[in-house]
């Protein structure tokens, strides 16, 4: 048995915790040891969760744990998982029993796929991708290392989303539309035309902000 550290206490990681008893493998490949987080005291008024074990700065993995990155931030869970990785730190996925995944589609390590989540086939996935409720990712969809879909978000058949980019909720790339790396794609977005890398884009239809 495996023994489960979920990276960041915060709102999401807090959410991450109360679904991992619906995700495949749970108390048979593994459980949940508790959270990595540099407040201690982050879960004082929230009872009912397990213990903040220590920051991932700080801790040394022992050789049974596995880790999980529960940060909505790409760049921010790229930073912490690598720190983990540095240190040798195994990642795994959590799949919710709803979510569907279909033919020659691979998850890579560190995946978290919520309920519902509609995965279609000959997709490639990337690394440490996060899949929040209701996410639809189309046919020969190509996805990037820590990118983010959020709640109800759509890619369509043949789009691209670069490395340590996020699409936020309810927000659609339309089939064949590529989204470079680094990118954020705002809620409510209909992305028609390529984004190139770092931008920001936001409305119906989409278009680059200037900050």
């Amino acid at each position: 048995m495996k023994h489960l550290l979920i990276i960041g206490a915060r709102g999401w990681g807090r959410e991450v915790y109360n679904f991992i008893p619906e995700c495949i493998g749970y108390l048979t490949d593994f459980d949940v040891k508790g959270f990595l987080d540099d407040n201690v005291d982050v879960l004082q008024d929230f009872p009912g969760y397990p213990p903040v074990v220590d920051s991932v700065e700080n801790y040394i993995p022992d050789v049974d744990d596995v880790f999980v990155c529960a940060l909505g931030d790409a760049h921010w869970k790229k930073h912490y998982t690598d720190i983990v990785l540095s240190k040798g730190g195994e990642f795994v996925s959590l799949i919710h029993k709803t979510a569907i995944i279909q033919r020659n589609t691979q998850l890579g390590k560190g995946c978290i796929v919520c309920d519902n989540v509609g995965i279609s086939c000959d997709i490639k996935l990337g690394d440490f991708i996060t899949f929040q409720s209701y996410a639809i990712v189309g046919h020969d969809c190509r996805v990037g290392d820590y990118c983010h879909l959020g709640c109800r978000s759509f890619m369509g058949g043949f789009s691209e989303l670069g490395d340590i980019s996020s699409i936020q909720t309810n927000s659609i790339i339309l089939p064949h539309i590529k989204v470079g790396k680094g990118c954020t794609v705002g809620a409510g977005s209909v992305v028609i035309k390529k984004v190139k890398d770092g931008d920001t884009v936001f409305g119906n239809p989409a278009k680059k902000l200037d900050f």
